[in-house]
């Protein structure tokens, strides 16, 4: 798809082409007409020749062959430590002797790219489960707390003077822990972004 801003559009250069091929004009007139070069003319009138109005839209810049593209057996091997062993592109170029940024594009075409979309114990992507009616899976959170002693800490005071506070108030240092009721987040509803 052309950009707003160019010379020639779709339909501009199907005009173009059918003032040299059926009006007789020149590559140069008819060039100098739509403000382009001779050359580009040509193109267009050739391509109409041969595809005819079909062959006015843009085509694809990917090239048709990628004789450097990383072959199947190195792509193998980069997304198999990718998986297995978690490395990045910098520690699996080590490894494999690759240029960071070729080894960072196989992930990237493979979309594993992003480590915190897959589980660090099982290697596999993450799956989040959604409920029906939100709210109804609750869990508890369980905190441990430490008991400051009467007079503070040693934040506040020396290291010395909150031993000392600690061995007076030692029944009642200690550890406390606490249920929180914490609510899901995975249950939410689910929403679609706009």
């Amino acid at each position: 798809m052309s950009h707003a801003n160019a010379v020639l559009t779709p339909r501009t250069r199907e005009r173009l082409a059918l003032l040299v091929i059926k009006d007789g004009w020149t590559y140069a007139a008819a060039a100098k007409m739509f403000m382009v070069t001779p050359r580009t003319a040509k193109k267009w009138a050739d391509r109409y020749r041969a595809e005819r109005s079909a062959g006015m839209g843009d085509r694809s810049s990917r090239p048709h062959t990628s004789p450097t593209k990383t072959g199947p057996e190195v792509v193998k091997r980069i997304v198999a430590l990718r998986w297995r062993q978690r490395l990045g592109p910098v520690q699996i170029g080590g490894r494999l002797g690759l240029p960071a940024s070729t080894v960072h594009a196989v992930p990237r075409r493979c979309r594993i790219n992003r480590l915190c979309h897959i589980d660090r114990v099982t290697g596999e992507p993450l799956r989040r489960y959604e409920h029906d009616h939100p709210g109804s899976l609750n869990h508890v959170d369980v905190t441990k707390f430490a008991n400051i002693p009467d007079g503070g800490g040693h934040k506040f005071l020396s290291r010395q003077q909150s031993k000392s506070n600690s061995r007076a108030t030692a029944h009642r240092t200690g550890e406390t822990w606490q249920g929180l009721p914490a609510a899901d987040r995975d249950c939410l509803p689910a929403h679609r972004h706009r």
